[in-house]
């Protein structure tokens, strides 16, 4: 199966009730499932390894990358040194362009990255990778929150457009005309708006400007990883900087990993799309996603998205990242590879996107997802 020809209709996201359905052999990972974790013949895509059964996996496996799942990283490391011969995953959370840059040069094992590799990096890949490169597994669908700090304000919509001139720095105070027709029961003060933005290079920053480069008129810069050094803004380190700066300043806004957000204690505002004012809820996200197609670029098993963040779909929330971790199709060595596709076969499976649902407020992926990515990863070989 080439999972470049999956397209729109096998990435359809089960939103209605965000179930998470078993998907045969493939996509439940324990310790006596041997195609969930195997290192199996693949063509020309380098030396077959064997299967792999999980409860024999050892070592240690590093990488890096997106704080946005962090929760949910920090989980599964915790786990699968039990479903393994007591494997162990490092992650360091230093954001996704530092972690893409990582994996490019060897220092860990995989990445983890809100923003898909471009051109350059994919072409990067393929000289530690082999020649079908690296490749994009979906991994976390997590909505980006626009968050404030608002002593008295409990509750805010915003549109699009509204937001986009706040973040440019055309709107500077809270009870500006424009957000008070869209919140005509709040009692919003005349607090200045502090807008923090994140420092490092961020598939957050790059998701959030690419809503607004898409979706509004009143953004004028293309989509990126790093803020547009043209606006004056407060700025914060990862995403746990971004919440600490703008829960130290009265009238702050930021965009951040909503469940963290949340945890931190902003105020996440409801995001109006005609009529209706959505939240950044995992079934929202997905409703986004689900609008969606796989870009089908770069190697024959990516699964990267071309996320479409103008859509006008009931009950969607359109700012939104889906968090990939990025492998390759061949490994050097022999054990990195079995302990990469060990660990991508059970961050993909059924108990896993439990877990990030759970606890990173993730939308899970649905059967045919987890399934396409089986599939993806049971291409990872060694060479």
């Amino acid at each position: 199966m080439n999972v470049s020809t999956f397209g729109r209709a096998a990435a359809i996201l089960s939103v209605a009730s965000l179930a998470l359905v078993a998907c045969g052999d493939n996509g439940d990972v324990d310790e006596t499932d041997e195609n969930g974790g195997g290192v199996e013949e693949n063509g020309d895509n380098g030396e077959a390894s064997g299967d792999v059964d999980l409860a024999s996996v050892s070592g240690n496996l590093a990488g890096a990358g997106a704080s946005s799942f962090q929760l949910a990283i920090q989980e599964w490391q915790a786990e699968f040194p039990n479903i393994t011969d007591g494997a162990n995953v490092d992650y360091d959370p230093v954001g996704s362009g530092d972690g893409r840059a990582q994996f490019l040069n060897e220092a860990v094992a995989f990445a983890g990255s809100d923003a898909l590799m471009d051109e350059e990096e994919f072409e990067e890949s393929q000289g530690r990778c082999g020649d079908d490169g690296a490749f994009h597994i979906p991994t976390a669908i997590l909505p980006i929150a626009v968050g404030v700090n608002l002593e008295g304000v409990d509750e805010l919509n915003l549109d699009g457009e509204t937001i986009a001139q706040i973040f440019s720095g055309e709107i500077t105070s809270w009870d500006d005309d424009a957000i008070a027709e869209l919140n005509e029961d709040a009692e919003l003060p005349s607090e200045t708006i502090t807008v923090v933005h994140r420092q490092d290079s961020s598939g957050t920053t790059e998701n959030f400007t690419d809503y607004l480069e898409q979706a509004t008129e009143a953004w004028a810069w293309d989509a990126d990883s790093e803020w547009p050094g043209d606006i004056s803004a407060e700025t914060g380190d990862g995403t746990s900087g971004v919440i600490e700066a703008a829960l130290s300043v009265d009238g702050a806004i930021t965009y951040a990993d909503a469940e963290q957000a949340e945890q931190g204690g902003l105020t996440s505002v409801s995001l109006v799309i005609g009529e209706d004012a959505t939240g950044p809820s995992p079934e929202a996200a997905a409703e986004a996603v689900a609008s969606s197609e796989l870009r089908g670029e770069g190697a024959d098993n990516d699964m990267g998205f071309d996320l479409n963040r103008a859509t006008d779909e009931e009950g969607a929330y359109p700012i939104v990242q889906v968090a990939y971790t990025i492998w390759c199709n061949e490994y050097s060595d022999e054990e990195e590879a079995e302990l990469a596709q060990a660990f991508a076969a059970y961050i993909t499976s059924e108990d896993a996107q439990q877990i990030a649902a759970e606890e990173a407020g993730a939308a899970p992926l649905n059967d045919e997802l987890m399934e396409q990515a089986q599939e993806s990863i049971s291409q990872i070989s060694a060479g």
